[in-house]
């Protein structure tokens, strides 16, 4: 196989739960554990790539075939011969391994048990502390007890939350998201993040008809972000990025990337808040 970063095919290694890609955002290759392989999510992203999403929660997980799994994609990429024969040059290495996947992670009632689960393996190939584990979370289910006994696991284990915020509105998250969470759940539920496990919000932006995300939304992008700040909620900073990848929604035709001035503008009204950036168009 060979990896792509426009392409992140979850049966690429013909697996039920366990897929290498390569990342921009982790600058390397990631092993993806899919928890969600019904193509179930709780919310409908308009760029979002998986075919036949529908909504619902992540089915029953085996845990056992998920753990023999992880170890055989891991016995591959932690080869340098491997990575050489599949992955792009200056992406040749393995930064991490991601709860990602066709749907949110922590819709799975086994969320902690699965974040247990690949700890385990991490622990017994002595990879705790030297590859990073992550949560790709659109933060919804965070106030939930099982997925905060998650976070706590995860951060004893090198890991960290991705936090999905592309919009600080209601009407933002209903054009981009489909379901609102709403600003006040949102501050909630990623402050509950924040204060469980290093936490970066990732904010995906893109045109839509043409247009860019207008001032407004940036405003209120801004102010919510800036808030958190003040308030001293340690956020490790922001993953700013466009698409990569086409869409897969009905409202695909209406999306398309911005140019990077656009994102690095935006990076550096962030920055002024006090957080770290990283762009990636």
């Amino acid at each position: 196989m060979t990896l792509d970063v426009h392409d992140h095919d979850r049966s690429s290694a013909g697996l039920v739960y366990v897929y290498p890609v390569v990342s921009r955002r982790a600058h390397g290759v990631s092993i993806g554990v899919n928890l969600n392989p019904n193509h179930a999510c709780n919310w409908r992203c308009v760029y979002c790539q998986v075919p036949n999403l529908v909504f619902g929660a992540a089915p029953t997980i085996d845990l056992e075939l998920l753990a023999r799994e992880l170890d055989a994609v891991l016995d591959r990429a932690t080869s340098p011969e491997w990575l050489a024969a599949n992955a792009p040059d200056g992406l040749r290495r393995l930064n991490d391994v991601a709860f990602s996947g066709n749907g949110e992670s922590t819709s799975s009632a086994q969320f902690a048990a699965a974040v247990g689960t690949v700890v385990g393996v991490l622990e017994r190939r002595g990879l705790v502390g030297r590859l990073k584990l992550v949560l790709i979370t659109n933060g919804s289910l965070v106030h939930k007890p099982d997925v905060q006994a998650g976070l706590v696991a995860l951060a004893r284990a090198n890991g960290e939350v991705w936090f999905k915020l592309d919009s600080a509105t209601e009407a933002g998250q209903r054009a981009i998201n489909t379901i609102a969470l709403g600003p006040e759940r949102t501050r909630v539920n990623l402050e509950l993040a924040a204060r469980s496990a290093p936490t970066w919000i990732q904010t995906c932006v893109f045109a839509r008809r043409g247009a860019p995300p207008d001032d407004a939304e940036r405003r209120a992008y801004l102010e919510f972000v800036g808030e958190l700040v003040s308030r001293g909620v340690p956020l490790r900073g922001v993953l700013l990025y466009g698409l990569a990848r086409p869409s897969l929604q009905p409202e695909a035709p209406e999306l398309s990337r911005l140019p990077r001035e656009w994102l690095e503008a935006f990076a550096a009204e962030i920055r002024k808040l006090g957080l770290a950036v990283d762009v990636q168009p």
